[in-house]
């Protein structure tokens, strides 16, 4: 099974994974953004986002699968707004017969603003995204399972995921 969480960048998804895999036996958090920086580095930047690289979805796609044969849980925490290339991924992995949970993480975008500022990480290009990911996601283009997360903490957040699986 593949736990997908979804949601604007520093809503608290990779919190999340964390205190689901402490919580779910026989799970791991796998992150797309690696193999993202990896062809972002190769390709010297042709692209302004990783995921408009074809071969990032195919790869994702491929190393999700193989993760499904091993782990019974995998658990992705990744931003994506792009409906297609959502699909691309997920439709390949539904062919092999791996089950897909899919979670948005939402909130204000103040409270997403004040997130993003508490994070030593934080980015310009991160907080640039704010806006279209709440514009996306308020859409739920995917038919995923959306949990408000203003007012309650990330082990709320957690408890609500495993309580829908």
């Amino acid at each position: 099974m593949i736990i997908w969480i979804n949601g604007s960048f520093g809503i608290g998804k990779t919190s999340t994974a964390e205190l689901l895999k402490n919580e779910l036996d026989k799970s791991i958090i796998y992150d797309p953004e690696e193999i993202g920086g990896f062809l972002s580095n190769m390709f010297s930047h042709e692209k302004d986002d990783f995921q408009d690289y074809e071969l990032w979805r195919i790869l994702n796609s491929d190393i999700l699968k193989y993760m499904c044969s091993v782990y019974e849980i995998v658990i992705v925490p990744m931003t994506i707004t792009n409906k297609n290339y959502y699909d691309e991924i997920i439709n390949q992995l539904k062919t092999s017969g791996v089950e897909i949970k899919h979670f948005i993480l939402n909130a204000s975008k103040e409270e997403i603003i004040n997130r993003l500022d508490s994070r030593e990480d934080s980015t310009e290009w991160a907080y640039n995204q704010v806006d279209r990911c709440i514009k996306e996601f308020e859409k739920n283009q995917f038919n995923a399972k959306i949990i408000n997360t203003n007012n309650i903490s990330v082990e709320e957040v957690a408890r609500i995921i495993i309580d829908s699986i």
